[in-house]
């Protein structure tokens, strides 16, 4: 345990931790009572703390004090506030350990490449300023923070985020604010589920290609699981009354879940093109177009959402040759229902989704349910009931199509096919996933496919609607929609509480679906 006043006796507070860790043996733990400074003080107050004498002199900043702790050869950094001891500081519990001699010996021969950086064992090594900061997060700290958001992470894409903001900013400092704003911007202009490619990002900025696997596989596989072994109750042929009783209430409060999706989607959509009236024009279109497709030609709304992108690409570059994607070609491995349909389903929630989770919902409905007779309409409900209830992704959802489909096969297939797109994007473009947010054709595409996906969810609402088969369903739904839109209560909490109605319902002799 290293106490503050051993650190501020020193001018050098990174040289104390280098010499401290020189004399831990491999793999010993660390301990530090210190203070930290705020990320957000300005350089005048930064400079009168140097004049400082005591605790608070010279603090190191949660991202400075990582650099040092990590340039020394630490791993498993834990920076825990106690206390403030000032407006901009605030005291802290810091934990490390010390690599193990195999894991020096194995980061001295990597040769990587820019900054000297001491291991602790008197043996230097090159690396990159973003490799030096992956070395200081082992796999099996990334496995454990991750799968623990994939397992509590109720709440859709905003929980997910600010999980993982608390996860690698406020608490570990893996990240400043200014990156993971940048990469959940960028995240946002990728097709396919964004709070997952956040995860999937911050797991491999912190750990590196094997992080961004084991981080992504523990923020997904606990949902598809969950999912699973829920459609094996749900979905089944003959499930018990209670069950779908249970099924047949959620999955009543659906319609309502998907307007509010849209709805807290609309206004901000809206507010970045108000200003101009022609785009705002083709804004409308778009919306429109995409939820009469949803509404009635579900099966082609990927063409839909995919040609409104392309439109808005081509006016912004003038010029109709700005796209070479086929949308038909991709289709044509759908088949008449067997696993190339499967196939093609999973990668279109994937890989061709733009605009939030919910939209899922109007790219699967049809195929799963109209096209190849996977399920009935009321269990399809069930299924986006099931995604939007279990922590995690909501795309772990088509988790329960395939299993509708092919059985636990089916489903495990379908998820890996879905997730498969947001893994490559990050480890295939890592290295220049920042650059992302810039890029004009990416944001123009967005632009043209963005007000389709808000379309499509709204549009989808229609034959949620209409696979409703009881009446009691209806006012279940109405109760929904008050619950959400004017007594603002939550998704899960909403969804949870129409299925025990439906529940009570079943109880009470009310009929169910079939």
């Amino acid at each position: 345990m290293i106490s503050n006043c051993v650190l501020n006796l020193s001018g050098d507070k990174p040289q104390v931790l280098r010499g401290a860790a020189r004399v831990l043996r491999p793999d010993g733990r660390l301990a530090i009572s210190d203070v930290i400074a705020g990320e957000d003080m300005d350089e005048a107050t930064r400079a009168d703390m140097q004049k400082w004498t005591g605790c608070i002199a010279a603090a190191l900043t949660r991202r400075e004090f990582h650099r040092a702790l990590s340039a020394a050869g630490l791993l498993d950094i834990e920076i825990g506030e106690t206390h403030r001891v000032h407006e901009h500081a605030a005291a802290a519990i810091v934990r490390a350990r010390k690599r193990s001699a195999s894991q020096a010996l194995s980061i001295a021969s990597e040769g990587l490449a820019s900054h000297r950086v001491s291991d602790g064992l008197g043996v230097s090594t090159v690396a990159s300023e973003p490799e030096r900061a992956r070395l200081a997060v082992s796999l099996s700290t990334v496995t454990r923070e991750w799968t623990r958001i994939g397992m509590t992470g109720f709440g859709g894409p905003p929980a997910h985020i600010a999980m993982l903001r608390r996860l690698v900013v406020d608490r570990y400092g893996w990240m400043d604010a200014r990156e993971f704003e940048d990469a959940n911007a960028a995240c946002g202009l990728l097709p396919g589920p964004a709070s997952t490619q956040l995860a999937i990002f911050c797991a491999y900025r912190v750990a590196g290609p094997l992080g961004a696997i084991a981080g992504g596989l523990g923020f997904v596989v606990p949902a598809v699981a969950m999912v699973l072994a829920l459609s094996v109750l749900f979905l089944a042929s003959a499930p018990p009354k209670w069950v779908t009783g249970v099924g047949a209430g959620a999955g009543a409060a659906v319609a309502p879940v998907a307007v509010h999706a849209a709805v807290r989607l609309l206004a901000p959509s809206f507010e970045r093109v108000r200003a101009a009236r022609w785009r705002m024009l083709r804004w409308l279109v778009y919306l429109c177009a995409s939820a009469v497709a949803a509404a009635t030609i579900g099966g082609y709304l990927v063409l839909v959402l995919l040609a409104c992108g392309a439109f808005e690409l081509a006016w912004q570059r003038r010029t109709a040759g700005a796209v070479s994607l086929n949308p038909v070609l991709l289709a044509s491995v759908a088949g008449v229902g067997g696993g190339g349909a499967l196939v093609w389903t999973a990668f279109k929630v994937g890989a061709l989704s733009y605009g939030g989770g919910f939209v899922i919902v109007p790219l699967m409905q049809t195929g799963a349910v109209h096209t190849y007779h996977w399920m009935t309409g009321g269990q399809f409900l069930n299924a986006v009931a099931l995604g939007q209830v279990t922590p995690g992704p909501v795309l772990a959802t088509v988790a329960a199509v395939g299993y509708a489909a092919h059985g636990i096969a089916g489903g495990a297939l379908a998820a890996v096919v879905a997730f498969i797109p947001s893994f490559s994007f990050i480890l295939l473009g890592g290295r220049r996933f920042e650059r992302l947010r810039q890029n004009a054709p990416a944001r123009a595409f967005l632009d043209g496919a963005g007000p389709a996906a808000i379309g499509a969810i709204l549009g989808a609402v229609i034959p949620l609607t209409s696979a409703l088969q009881e009446g009691w369903q209806y006012a279940v739904l109405v109760a929904a929609l008050a619950a959400l839109l004017l007594l603002r209560r939550g998704v899960v909490q909403t969804l949870l509480g129409a299925g025990t109605v439906g529940l009570l319902a079943s109880l009470l002799g009310a009929p169910v679906p079939h």
